[in-house]
């Protein structure tokens, strides 16, 4: 087996303000230093990522008077993963008579993460998820209201009230067009200046402190650097390293990785969401997985047949011989229980041969309840096109016959480490969205995603990133022709260089697809000891290969989505690493990360408080060894207890 090197560094502090963890934001904002209106134009920001944290980021501190530079790869901000979120947003603004509240709110999320984020952040979310939705309301989202007027709402997994607004099944695609159109005004007002088709390759350090990007042009093949006096990414989460995810193929972890390489912590890797309603792989030669909203679960029922290898057709199947497993298991939540124990339970029931379809890999999402209940004009108002995406990548339809749904890798947990504050332990550096690692400790709930983006982008950023700059008034950004610029864009060329010249006969995707199985195999909905050895062994084996074998057409000076996906693929093959060593050091089961060795008599997962309770911060030795930092964990007001949602 593979001999795993790991090494322990010193414990680090979130700078988590003292005191009450319900007040710790407003107290947090009332000590962060100001930059006047005059002042703030003399500093420039640089904001990667023009998805909801990114684009909420670049367009606010635009129009506080900053100089921002927003890159993008894509050829337009709105086509942004955030588009991918469609099911709804979260917010503890209590309108429906159902017991909400802040704490309830605070108390579910802490609780789905699995006790392993921190209390504070949720907090935070909580609060500004009210001054989110008025907001997003207010530059132009559709939410889906009541017959009065008032917005509406509806349920979610992991909670028992209705606190999520949604627009159909379009919510994220609907954010993603209001944040555009903001981040829009603010280039035509000239405070952003947006660039497309970029890709960051490089994080600039002079001094410790992080001083700009290294970019290349996705059409030219140009390689550039930029300075400033901050940095932000929002580029997204990881889940693309399992090759068939929900994700977007051109999403990916480089911008993150590469800043990893340069000191940044990256945090808790190892939890990663499988989705319980991902439509189920029906071929090898497949690319992606597709997703359908979780919120379709507030109305299908789930279930298997109750006798194993039964190839009957489902409406075939008599109720009495129906398993509705999550109503059977989590009575109290249902069909509602948290993402990570849907997908686990799923994944059993397939597993012990109660799969169905032609490959028995999915369970059965069934509205045929909720139809005779609310009637098909109801069912098309709350779902229609997720209805209709279901027919046109299965050819089924979901009125008259079950979706077949399965587990599929969708949300990154991890991310690069950041304090209370949101920068990284370089400083200057600041993370937002999913390539960050907070809020969601071990498993996020639904509908919490897209809340968390617009919290970092509109609502926290706008407030750390100027409390930094206030100690830098005066300062010019570092000089492209400074000695660490230059270095940092030779060290850029001889990694493309590097690819190009390999010359093998093996293309990117083999790569990328081979290290999908291992970590699925590995490193997946469960994971134990020798499974972990085992990918970690293999990977390194693929990466010997990768340098080996690779081949990549063209030349780095020219538009080359090989050398692209080359690069990502190798960022690729370093993260899954730290995945498994991240989830072989974590000797307990929290959340999405299960370890098989350590569950309860009846399957659940068991967390050990006393050794575990602290987030993993992992640190890129220079022989690219593995050095874990702890951040300890406290909870003052949500108790630590076992998950329970039966």
């Amino acid at each position: 087996m593979a001999d795993i090197n790991i090494s322990y560094g010193e414990d680090i502090s979130g700078h988590v303000p003292e005191g009450d963890p319900a007040t710790a934001w407003e107290r947090r904002r009332d000590d962060y230093k100001l930059v006047s209106p005059l002042n703030r134009r003399k500093f420039k920001v640089i904001v990667v990522g023009t998805g909801l944290a990114g684009a909420g980021c670049a367009a606010a501190l635009g129009e506080l008077g900053y100089n921002v530079s927003s890159y993008t790869f894509h050829d337009s901000s709105r086509r942004a993963h955030s588009v991918a979120a469609q099911g709804g947003i979260n917010s503890a603004r209590a309108r429906k008579v159902d017991n909400d509240s802040i704490h309830r709110f605070v108390k579910d999320t802490v609780k789905g993460g699995d006790f392993r984020g921190r209390e504070a952040d949720a907090f935070r979310l909580a609060e500004e998820s009210v001054r989110v939705i008025d907001h997003m309301n207010g530059i132009g989202a559709p939410f889906a209201r009541e017959y009065g007027g008032e917005l509406t709402t509806r349920s979610f997994g992991g909670v028992q009230v209705s606190r999520t607004y949604y627009t159909r099944g379009q919510t994220g695609q609907q954010l993603q067009v209001s944040a555009h159109r903001a981040l829009q005004r603010q280039v035509a007002a000239g405070t952003v200046n947006l660039h497309t088709h970029e890709e960051m390759l490089d994080l600039i350090v002079k001094d410790g402190r992080a001083v700009g990007i290294v970019t290349r042009n996705l059409r030219t093949g140009k390689i550039s650097a930029e300075t400033a006096h901050a940095v932000v990414l929002a580029t997204g989460g990881y889940g693309n390293v399992f090759h068939k995810s929900t994700l977007a193929k051109n999403s990916n972890c480089t911008a993150a990785w590469r800043a990893h390489r340069r000191g940044a912590y990256f945090a808790s890797p190892a939890y990663i969401q499988f989705h319980p309603t991902a439509l189920p792989i029906s071929s090898k030669f497949q690319s992606k997985t597709t997703l359908m909203s979780e919120s379709l679960r507030n109305d299908g029922r789930i279930w298997v047949p109750l006798t194993a290898g039964d190839t009957r057709a489902a409406n075939d199947i008599p109720e009495n011989e129906r398993d509705y497993y999550l109503e059977r298991k989590y009575p109290a939540f249902a069909n509602l229980t948290p993402r990570d124990i849907a997908s686990r339970a799923a994944r059993e029931q397939i597993e012990a041969g109660h799969g169905v379809g032609p490959l028995k890999n999915s369970v059965y999402l069934d509205f045929r309840d909720a139809k005779e209940r609310l009637g098909v004009k109801v069912l098309d108002e709350r779902y229609g096109n997720l209805f209709e995406m279901y027919r046109d990548a299965t050819g089924e339809d979901p009125h008259e016959v079950p979706m077949r749904i399965a587990p599929g890798a969708h949300f990154a947990m991890g991310g690069l480490w950041t304090d209370y504050d949101q920068m990284s332990n370089i400083p200057g550096l600041f993370v937002g969205g999913e390539a960050g690692w907070a809020y969601h400790g071990a498993n996020r709930l639904g509908a919490n995603s897209l809340l968390s983006a617009c919290v970092d982008g509109w609502f926290t950023l706008p407030y750390s990133v100027p409390h930094y700059l206030a100690e830098h008034l005066g300062e010019a950004p570092v000089d492209v022709a400074d000695d660490v610029v230059v270095q940092t864009l030779a060290d850029v060329q001889e990694r493309i260089d590097r690819l190009m010249n390999i010359r093998g006969t093996v293309p990117t995707d083999h790569f990328h697809a081979r290290l999908g199985e291992i970590l699925y195999e590995g490193c997946g909905v469960s994971r134990n000891d020798s499974k972990l050895r085992r990918a970690i062994e293999e990977i390194r084996e693929l990466r010997d290969e990768f340098y080996r074998e690779l081949f990549v057409p063209g030349t780095g000076e020219q538009f080359n989505q090989e050398l692209e996906r080359a690069g990502r693929v190798e960022d690729y093959l370093e993260l899954a690493e730290l995945m498994c060593v991240d989830a072989l050091d974590r000797k307990e089961s929290a959340g999405a990360h299960f370890r098989e060795e350590f569950q309860t008599d009846d399957g659940e997962a068991q967390r050990n408080d006393e050794e575990w309770c602290f987030v993993s911060a992992w640190e890129m030795g220079p022989d690219y060894s593995h050095i874990r930092h702890a951040e300890p964990l406290t909870f003052e007001a949500i108790e630590l207890q076992t998950r329970n949602y039966k």
